[in-house]
């Protein structure tokens, strides 16, 4: 069953919502003069799309992004990352499209003036219409108002005819039922509906992964489309405790030749861990840590081998993450989504690279303890208090666009734990996507390489012996909506994720 399909009952209940209170007491349907509105300086909800074909797209958003903030635009969600084909103008380079949601006391034309200006920074030039341009900033909401002046119209007058600017906006909104200025907004669209409705008679998500339209993650030097095929993370642990293969490299040349091996396999990230995160693992100090992983790092880097493939560190404090990067990651993987390092988020913020959040609860040391253990359902309970940690993420400065999300099997989970987020991947989407479409839409990894809950099942206490019912686990998981999965054996779980991703190719177009 699609996602959309899933969020047909949610649909509904807004509808009726704004049914219920649509009226001039509810939400300004007719032209509003702007002086009335300049005179309520109180903080005001709004959305802005924003795109661009010139430059560095990438570096554009950040930079717009990060100018909007400082004018006083508190940005609280963030769209997915789309690549699209132009449109009107079909004679120019791709854009970059996305939206977010933010709150300001700007006026609605103090608002533009401000936008404005940011893209005249930029070096926007207004030259051809619907052409070429650095940075493209459109108000598509303001508050409950339609604005309808010289120099702005609000709601934005050509939203529903533009894939580029629907997919992101329903990414921000979703199913925020409760608010009702997003119930307003969906009662402004063409549509009885609501946006809905305008999406789905757009084409909705059987838009998004053609050449048209991608749904994109910045990873390293490029855009990661990770609907194409799996990808598969090799695990090398710097530590002399890990559980599977701790001790086993212990010398930087050893380690260089097993990362060679993993890429001949067909690995296309490389994640580092020099802290243990076992069950009961002592923790150590962050220079620890970075005295571990620094000179692999290094030696890593200058391997020719490694060209075109990823670099990733599994670490839940800032500092390491920080000096990680500095020498060559592009993946900062917290084992802790924050919750370890109150500075994490913030510093993955300013690093602008990818982040995986994945759902644990306590520490190793106490993430087995009775308490951490209770769940009433499993699955809604991992999606909820996993959006949580990716939403103080978002809050953070880490765009929705950059967020990889895990749902942490032998975290804080038992053998049947383990089982149920193995069989209910499309569960935890589902339930994510009642908070939030665009985190719904994040890509997942599953991690459940050799885990102890394989050797309870299968009567394998020795966790090498584990691979058979490691790749049994991860073709689940593939099958159930895994975009990446992190194993000690490549070679075969690559073969499962081939397989899978075969199958799955397969089904599309009978969907």
């Amino acid at each position: 069953m699609s996602l959309f399909k899933r969020l047909i009952p949610i649909k509904q209940r807004l509808v009726d919502a704004v049914k219920h209170v649509r009226g001039p007491s509810f939400c300004f349907l007719h032209p509003v003069p702007a002086s009335y509105v300049e005179l309520h300086s109180q903080e005001q909800e709004v959305v802005i799309a924003l795109g661009s074909n010139v430059g560095n797209r990438l570096n554009n958003f950040n930079q717009a992004l990060q100018l909007m903030k400082k004018y006083g635009i508190t940005i609280t969600r963030h769209g997915c990352l789309y690549e699209t084909a132009p449109a009107y103008v079909t004679d120019q380079p791709h854009f970059l499209n996305s939206a977010v949601r933010a709150v300001t006391k700007l006026g609605p034309h103090e608002l533009l003036g401000v936008l404005k200006k940011i893209e005249k920074d930029m070096g926007r030039t207004y030259g051809i219409r619907y052409g070429p341009r650095p940075i493209d900033l459109d108000i598509l909401f303001y508050g409950k108002f339609r604005i309808n002046s010289d120099t702005l119209t609000v709601p934005h007058e050509r939203i529903w005819e533009r894939p580029f600017v629907m997919a992101p906006l329903m990414d921000v909104l979703g199913s925020d039922v409760e608010n009702d200025t997003v119930a307003c907004w969906h009662s402004l669209s063409t549509h009885s509906g609501g946006l809905f409705e305008s999406w789905e008679k757009l084409g909705g998500e059987n838009l998004i992964g053609k050449e048209e339209m991608k749904r994109v993650l910045p990873i390293g030097n490029h855009l990661w489309d990770w609907s194409r095929k799996t990808s598969v993370m090799g695990v090398i642990n710097l530590t002399p405790d890990s559980f599977s293969d701790g001790g086993k490299f212990q010398s930087v040349d050893s380690i260089v030749s097993h990362v060679c091996s993993m890429i001949s396999e067909g690995a296309d990230i490389i994640d580092f861990g020099a802290q243990s995160t076992r069950p009961m693992a002592s923790r150590i100090s962050p220079q620890e840590e970075l005295d571990r992983l620094m000179p692999v790092l290094e030696a890593v880097a200058k391997i020719p081998e490694m060209n075109g493939k990823l670099i990733s560190v599994d670490t839940f404090y800032s500092e390491v993450a920080l000096e990680a990067v500095k020498n060559g990651a592009q993946v900062v993987n917290d084992v802790s989504g924050g919750q370890l390092d109150p500075n994490m988020t913030k510093v993955v913020a300013g690093l602008e690279v990818a982040y995986v959040a994945m759902h644990m609860r306590g520490d190793p040391t106490t993430m087995q303890n009775s308490e951490n253990l209770q769940y009433d359902n499993v699955c809604k309970q991992v999606a909820s208090e996993l959006y949580s940690q990716i939403k103080n993420a978002e809050l953070s400065g880490v765009p929705a666009w950059r967020i990889i999300m895990d749902p942490g099997i032998g975290f804080s989970k038992n053998t049947w734990h383990n089982l149920d987020i193995l069989m209910g991947l499309p569960t935890i989407r589902a339930e994510i996507a009642r908070k939030s479409l665009a985190m719904s839409h994040a890509p997942m990894l599953i991690g459940p390489s050799r885990k102890r809950f394989l050797g309870e099942i299968c009567a394998r206490p020795a966790a090498v012996e584990r691979d058979p019912a490691t790749v049994a686990s991860i073709t689940a998981g593939i099958l159930g909506g895994a975009n990446i999965v992190r194993v000690h054996n490549v070679r075969d779980n690559l073969d499962a994720a081939k397989l899978c991703d075969a199958m799955l190719r397969q089904k599309r177009p009978s969907a």
